[in-house]
This record gives structure tokens, sequence and C-alpha cells, in this order.
């Protein structure tokens, strides 16, 4: 297990190093490059050669993707090209509000979902199922956009039980305050949340209850409780934890479009921001932090995998064997 875990770490950080490159040449080759935001235009030629040489911009790509891994790894994200504002006072604020935001819909979600879903397995086709079928089947169809605007139309401007949007009403900073603005973009993000992990939820329990060996335990007497929860769960538990290992980076990467219908102050909106303001330097900041983030999900997966199911064995060259 710890040869295993020490590969994977490796492999996990040669990933993150492909995807810096990656996302740095990508970044210098779009159209107008970080060369024209940083630098101010109507510039002389030789105010804009000495400014690019203050900048670091007159140095090779090369030269200058050495440099920015540098004040990476010493915690140094960059600065804003219009403002030159430290990135990494700018996006961990935004983390932590989208860490809330995404974090509450994600538990809402699996708390629901996770139950229903090994229940419904057991009562397929009931009233319980058909109902659950009819929520994913609205999860996975209805825009988000449009369920957040229906939401507000609704409970906020018509009824007046939830405030519209932001995160804070303005002078009001307390926990019951947060938990108002909350419930309705919860709502949203929990919907789709819910009809994803429901159905694979189902799906998977299904796909275990049909085995021989459930068919024999029941057989043999064992209590359909005892079936369902000691010998199938923790089977049908590993294509749950792949699907909440590869979702993971949402708890930091936010929903874009939930956020900007709520103007909740998370990483979602705040790349689109980004994005359309061109500040390059923020956004390999945030393709970073999400990368690693994904990467983390993904070993978090793995690692998960031995522990629900003890028939999960690492093998020396790191693959998996029943």
């Amino acid at each position: 297990m710890t040869e295993y875990l020490i590969r994977r770490i490796l492999q996990s950080i040669l990933v993150i190093f492909l995807i810096t490159i990656f996302t740095f040449i990508l970044i210098h080759a779009a159209p107008g490059g970080p060369t024209q935001v940083m630098l101010s235009p109507g510039l002389s030629p030789e105010t804009f050669k000495q400014q690019a040489r203050n900048l670091g911009l007159d140095q090779p790509v090369p030269l200058q993707y050495v440099h920015w891994i540098k004040d990476m790894l010493h915690g140094n994200l960059g600065y804003t090209f219009k403002n030159h504002l430290p990135i990494s006072d700018l996006m961990w604020p935004r983390i932590g509000n989208t860490f809330i935001l995404m974090g509450v819909a994600w538990l809402v979600s699996l708390i629901i979902a996770i139950p229903w879903g090994i229940y419904n397995s057991t009562k397929v086709y009931g009233v319980s199922d058909q109902t659950a079928s009819f929520i994913s089947y609205l999860g996975f169809a209805m825009p988000t956009f449009w369920f957040g605007i229906l939401l507000q139309q609704w409970f906020s401007l018509k009824l007046n039980w939830f405030p519209l949007s932001d995160m804070h009403t303005r002078g009001h900073a307390g926990i019951g305050d947060l938990f108002l603005h909350l419930v309705l973009p919860v709502t949203v993000l929990a919907l789709g949340f819910l009809a994803s992990y429901m159905k694979y939820a189902r799906a998977s329990m299904l796909e275990v209850l049909d085995q021989d060996y459930i068919r024999t335990a029941r057989a043999k007497g064992v209590k359909e409780g005892k079936v369902v929860f000691r010998h199938a769960l923790r089977n049908a538990l590993i294509p749950i934890i792949t699907i909440l290992g590869l979702d993971l980076p949402i708890l930091v990467a936010g929903a874009t479009l939930t956020e900007n219908v709520f103007n909740w102050p998370g990483m979602g909106r705040w790349f689109v921001e980004m994005a359309t303001a061109r500040e390059y330097s923020a956004l390999m900041a945030i393709t970073i932090v999400i990368a690693v983030m994904v990467v983390i999900g993904n070993l978090l997966a793995d690692i998960l995998y031995a522990i629900v199911d003890p028939r999960v064995k690492l093998g020396k060259q790191g693959g998996k064997t029943a």
C-alpha cells in the first residue's frame, strides 16, 4: 500500500507539472497574449520595451515559465495586470465562499441521494422509485440558470421568503443570514447532484444485488437488511466513490452559472470576470488550483477503493486485482 501510494503521488506531481506547462503555453498562444494586456496601450516603442523588461516579458517564454513556476512553488500566484493586486489575496476568500456553497449542496445531495438510491434498489418501480426517477430526469434536463431565476421569482420577489442574491445582507454577517442566502443556490445545485448520485447509487446496488453471492445469502435465510447493508453496500459504493472523487474539484471550482445568477462571490463567478478582463495570471492560477484538486480527488478515490472493499488489493505494479 505504501509503495503504491508513493507511486501515485509521484505520478500526480508529474501530471500537475505537465498541466502547468500546457497551461502556460496556451495562455501565451492566446490572441493578444499577456504582453498586450500587461503593457499600457499607446506607449512609445522605447517605453514599451522598458516596461516589458521590468515585467520580464522580454525574456524567452521558457525562462518566463521557470520564473513563474518558482513563484508558484513559493506561494506567489502573481498579480493582476490592470490593478497589480496579489492574486492569492483575491483567490483564497473566493475559494472559501465557493467551498461553503458547494460543500453544503454536496452534503445535502449525498445525505438524500445515497440512502434513497439504496432504498429504491430494493423497491424497483415502486412509488418511491418512480418519484426519484422523475426528480432525476428533472435535475438532468432543467437548465440551472433557468431554475435559479425561477426560484428567485417565486421565493424572493413574490413570497419574499429568501434573499434574492449575494452571500450576506449588507450590515448582517451572521450564520442565520448566511443560511437564508444559501437556501436558493443550494437547492439549484443539490438538484443536479441529487439526480446523478441517486441514479448511480440505485444502478450500482441493483448490479450487486443480482450477484450470485447475494442470492446465496438470501437462500441461507440471511435477513434482507443484513444482505443489503453488510454484503451488498460496500461493493456498490466503489462506483459511487469514483464519481465523488471526480466531483471533488467542484468544491473549489464552483458553479459558474449558479454563482452568476445569485451573485455569489465565488470562484466560478470570478473566473468569468477574469476571463472577460483577460487577466491571464489569474486564469493560470485558477487552472492550476483546479488541476491540483482533480489530481487529489482521483488519488483519494484510489485509496478509498481499498478501504471500502477489502478484496481490492494493490499489486506491486500499482494495479488492482480482486
